[in-house]
């Protein structure tokens, strides 16, 4: 990092870099978070094409157990992209392939014989709008076990479960029969993470969950994800600086290079690792511009 940035950083204050603030909630950090994560999802020699365009380039990333982990870059530089191969939603494009290995608890999500079903219940997807299905609160809940054929003792218990979880029983459940869309945007956003919860995963992919949410709604989803990650791992895609400051154990960021000879735009990874370290002391200069401003 160089002399040049004037960058100070105290415990559940804000650092100024460049004169663009970011802050810090140490309170809720993970105090004892290791140098490398216990990984349960992996990237090995990543590449995803559409096609013959490469749009994921090479990537090696551990995604660590009860962790956060926020991916951040400029736009195009794939960070949705690498998202949607954690759970195999990249199936569903036509043209796209991925080269490499994607790893859950060891196993080669992309090898023959693997469901992808099933990877993408024990790996959830929450959007950056609001889904809710045109149908109940309680039927949006119990879709996920229903179409699955989950062993359910309790339809009831687990519905109500799922709602406390993403910290919504209270507000519904008097109103469990009633439309989802009569709900607001961050109570939608929270019942499509009921959803996610309902079928039992161990990894919660967001992709830019508060992006269409106003601050105290999306300040509920920051809080939210801090409860949710003692149960959870959690990858997040934001291109809120401050968001990825706020709820992020540790960082990874992104950037776009041309391809050479087409000149088509793949994404990189240029640096992982612990959140405040990212923010406070980045060892690529690539980084220190993208956090300070200069670029993105």
């Amino acid at each position: 990092m160089t002399e040049s940035t004037n960058m100070t950083v105290e415990p559940g204050g804000k650092s100024e870099q460049q004169g663009v603030p970011v802050h810090f909630r140490s309170s809720q950090k993970n105090d004892n978070l290791p140098d490398q994560p216990d990984a349960l999802l992996t990237c090995d020699d990543v590449n995803v094409y559409y096609g013959k365009f490469r749009a994921v380039t090479d990537v090696n990333l551990k995604f660590g157990l009860n962790e956060i982990t926020a991916l951040i870059g400029p736009s195009g530089c794939g960070k949705s992209t690498l998202l949607r191969t954690l759970n195999r939603m990249n199936d569903l494009v036509e043209g796209a392939r991925v080269e490499g290995t994607v790893s859950f608890r060891g196993v080669d999500m992309y090898a023959p014989g693997i469901d992808a079903i099933e990877v993408r219940r024990r790996i959830g997807m929450v959007f950056q709008k609001p889904n809710p299905f045109p149908k109940s609160i309680y039927d949006n809940i119990a879709y996920g076990p229903r179409v699955t054929g989950m062993r359910v003792e309790s339809m009831n218990d687990l519905v109500e479960e799922a709602l406390t979880k993403a910290a919504l029983w209270g507000e519904v459940k008097d109103k469990l029969k009633q439309s989802a869309f009569g709900l607001s945007g961050g109570q939608q956003q929270r019942l499509c993470i009921a959803r996610t919860i309902a079928v039992q995963p161990d990894v919660i992919l967001m992709d830019e969950p508060c992006s269409a949410l106003d601050p105290i709604a999306t300040t509920r989803i920051e809080d939210l994800m801090h409860e949710l990650r003692k149960d959870y791992t959690i990858v997040i895609v934001t291109h809120n600086m401050q968001q990825a400051a706020r709820v992020a154990d540790r960082t990874a960021f992104f950037t776009a290079l041309a391809a050479e000879g087409s000149g088509d735009r793949t994404g990189v990874l240029v640096e992982y690792g612990k959140t405040t370290k990212i923010f406070e002391d980045p060892d690529d200069q690539r980084t220190e511009d993208y956090i300070s401003g200069r670029f993105g």
